[in-house]
């Protein structure tokens, strides 16, 4: 016993110590997997590609195609880590279980079974591969192999030897006299099919697409790249070949000819039900559409605005995809299709080009409560209620109401504040732009207009409560899927602070800081967002990017007329209150970084990297900017090692004598903040994160209150540098997370170095209590 008691404090106090143990344990581990193997059989440990050329192009693509050709190698090796499979060690150590229990988890959720040499034909795979050189145009290349076996292990080595590439001398495209013939000739201009370019049977493939794709935009609605052959010829000499571009003989008549629109018939509230027997005397006539509503649920003017197709004009897959993309992104249907039939004229080939539209449930109700732990000690719930109209005047105008009541209380902090708040938003979006300007016209998202209305109540027991109003009018479109434009020209927000306790209200005369955070606050002026965001379009690119830019200004204009200048006592008012005047800018990237081959990838293990800057001036009417625009630093999704909002500004430090009353949030009107994170699967759901978190925020004049928070040239010695670890629970509809960080280099520290590695110790209670920060989120920080 007394044993164990040593051992287990020998493990608090040396938790690195621990790991490192442990590790090396599954390492002796792992290097006995051999042993679990059935008689006469081998592990498969993997292969390697050897490359033998004295041609320097082949030279030039080594990398690429060494790369290529280990891909396609059936089956893969079992994984590994430093030459570890621990994988494997969990499935071995597992044994045979015969129920659900844990060895059943040990098995099949943390191990893989072991991959035998005898299931990998390296015969088949020494043919693959020499497949795949002869489509790169290496059409004389050999591959050879050979196999090795040591201790129970068998690997293999794919000797390849490409030989000369082929490339292309001539493209010959069809040169009759037929229209389909000339249509090809025409889409030419562009082709990727060159002299002198390397014969590659992807670029060939990919050529077939291109001119397919073009011949949809010119009316070609039944042709496909399949009616498409290339003829290569490798025997002219000199390692060149001759490419044949021909349309396939038994390609059928409709896919030779261009088709112009005929009717254009929308039936705007389909269901399965509905009778799609298309007769002139049910559907209204409106502009050039023939529109079948039978309970008038939509007004025409809606498909006007946003179906591309006219009688008469010529057959476009642009129109086409971008027609349906409009559709759906009106937020008022669940299905969209477009059927396109062909019709008997004698003038010319035409297509009728029907809508089935089939509606979403015009009104829809949500209730929503969630839980929250904050890192400044501070739990609580929230409960949302929402009801939207989906088609409120009959053109799918969305109309919102949402409704919400927060509580949250301190609960193992050094105070007992608790917070109640409540509040309403009222927002209508319209699929237009009021009044009409032009811009996203042409994209496959409807720009919208957006005006919103909304109230909140916050108060802030035995403190002071504060009544904030606000409203909007602005709008919103996409120039694609990855990227958001917002333009609001009018925002008006009305902060109003009542029932400020006299406690409070004592200790604002030693706070200047915590005076402001109360402030009655008029804010009228604009602001611009623009997003952009690469993985809202689905990929498997190694690297992604998020960026976020956002433009902030208030009363420039009004103060430029009423000339405010507060610094010579001439401020102004509106309804008895000092309007704000300022011009704030903030930027986001984000950089995601994939770690693994493009087909395993699947967004799980990545490098995660963001920057942060934002820079806030208050002039004319105001000396600072209003507090609810100020820049804050420090929580669960900023830098994790500091409590919500209590970093900085610069050096000061905002620790208050009289610790029993309450933290201040610290604002700032410059803010810099780096993080880095590495991200990788642990198991099934659960995934795990270290991080690395630096940043401050700093104010553009001496504040006398704080000192040491003026921004400066030396800026980067007041960083502040947190780490830790963490876990993520990816239910795939929600993530929940926990992390754990400590701050690795301090601002605020006085008479000696900011780093205070030296200071770090898990075993101490007290370090623990003052340093260590427990952060539990929903959704990941970045």
């Amino acid at each position: 016993m007394n044993h164990l008691i040593i051992e287990a404090n020998f493990f608090r106090k040396n938790i690195f110590s621990g790991i490192i143990i442990c590790i090396g344990i599954m390492c002796l581990a792992s290097c006995n997997n051999t042993k679990y193997l059935p008689k006469g059989e081998t592990l498969y440990v993997g292969s390697r590609i050897k490359y033998v050329s004295s041609d320097s192009s082949a030279k030039s693509q080594k990398a690429v195609l060494k790369d290529e050709l280990k891909s396609i190698i059936l089956p893969k090796p079992n994984f590994t880590i430093l030459g570890l499979r621990p994988k494997l060690w969990f499935y071995n150590i597992a044994g045979k279980p015969t129920g659900k229990g844990l060895r059943y988890i040990i098995r099949n959720k943390l191990g893989e079974p072991p991959v035998y040499a005898s299931s990998v034909n390296f015969e088949k795979n020494r043919g693959i591969m020499t497949n795949r050189l002869e489509n790169r145009g290496y059409f004389k290349g050999k591959v050879s192999f050979d196999t090795t076996t040591k201790r129970k292990r068998t690997s293999a080595v794919f000797t390849v030897r490409p030989g000369l590439q082929y490339l292309i001398d001539t493209v010959n495209f069809p040169t009759d006299s037929s229209e389909l013939s000339k249509a090809i000739r025409t889409v030419t201009r562009r082709s990727t099919l060159r002299r002198g370019r390397a014969y590659d049977l992807d670029v060939i493939k990919a050529e077939r697409i291109r001119i397919d794709t073009r011949l949809k935009q010119r009316g070609y609605f039944f042709f496909s790249e399949n009616y498409l052959l290339a003829k290569v010829d490798s025997t002219v000499g000199n390692t060149k070949v001759n490419i044949y571009m021909q349309v396939k003989p038994e390609t059928p008549p409709q896919a030779r000819h261009p088709y112009r629109i005929g009717d254009v018939i929308i039936y705007a509230d389909y269901n399965i039900d509905t009778d799609t027997t298309f007769s002139k005397a049910n559907a209204v006539f409106y502009d050039s559409f023939y529109v079948v509503d039978t309970y008038k649920k939509f007004h025409p003017r809606m498909f006007k605005r946003n179906i591309r197709f006219h009688p008469g004009d010529i057959y476009n897959r642009n129109d086409h995809n971008l027609t349906l993309s409009r559709l759906v992104s009106l937020g008022v249907y669940k299905f969209v299709k477009a059927r396109f039939e062909e019709v008997d004229t004698v003038d010319d080939r035409r297509l009728n080009a029907m809508y089935y539209l089939s509606p979403l449930n015009k009104y829809s109700a949500k209730a929503q409560i969630s839980a929250l732990t904050k890192s400044n000690n501070a739990s609580g719930t929230d409960f949302t209620i929402s009801l939207k109209n989906r088609n409120t005047f009959r053109s799918a105008e969305q109309l919102s109401l949402s409704g919400f009541i927060g509580l949250e209380t301190q609960i193992s902090g050094q105070q007992n504040v608790g917070t109640t708040r409540f509040g309403g938003d009222l927002d209508l979006l319209i699929p237009r732009v009021i009044p009409h300007i032009g811009f996203g016209k042409n994209s496959d998202f409807v720009a919208k207009t957006r005006i919103n209305l909304g109230y909140e109540y916050f108060r802030r027991t035995d403190q002071y409560t504060l009544n904030s109003f606000k409203t909007s009018y602005g709008w919103v479109w996409n120039s694609s899927i990855t990227t958001e434009h917002k333009f609001n020209p009018i925002a008006l927000n009305y902060v109003l602070p009542t029932g400020i306790t006299q406690q409070f209200n004592d200790s604002l005369i030693k706070n200047i800081t915590l005076a402001r955070s109360i402030e009655k606050q008029f804010i009228i002026g604009s602001n611009y967002n623009f997003n952009y965001n690469s993985l809202a379009k689905p990929n498997n690119k190694r690297h992604n990017f998020y960026f976020n830019g956002n433009v902030d200004l208030s009363g420039n204009i009004l103060g430029l007329l009423t000339g405010a200048d507060v610094a010579n006592g001439k401020q102004k008012k509106i309804f008895q209150t000092p309007f704000s005047q300022y011009v704030r800018g903030e930027t986001e990237l984000r950089h995601y970084l994939a770690i693994g081959q493009p087909r395993r990838r699947q967004q799980i293990n990545m490098l995660a990297s963001r920057i942060i800057l934002g820079a806030g001036y208050g002039y004319g009417n105001s000396l600072t900017m209003p507090f609810i625009k100020e820049f804050f630093i420090g929580g669960t999704n900023s830098i994790r090692a500091y409590r919500a909002r209590s970093l900085g500004p610069g050096t000061y430090y905002a620790r208050l004598k009289d610790t029993t009353t309450f933290f201040p949030d610290q604002p700032g009107d410059i803010k810099l903040e780096m993080n880095t994170e590495l991200r990788f699967k642990i198991v099934s759901v659960v995934r795990g994160a270290f991080f690395v978190d630096a940043g401050n925020i700093w104010t553009m004049r001496t504040d006398p209150a704080r000192m040491g928070s003026k921004f400066s040239k030396n800026f980067l010695n007041e960083l502040a540098v947190g780490t830790g670890a963490g876990l993520r629970f990816d239910l795939n509809f929600l993530v929940l997370r926990v992390d754990a960080a400590f701050p690795i280099r301090k601002p605020y520290a006085v008479g000696g170095p900011k780093w205070v590695f030296d200071k770090i110790s898990f075993g101490s209670s007290q370090w623990r209590k003052e340093n260590l920060v427990l952060n539990l989120a929903i959704g990941y920080p970045f």
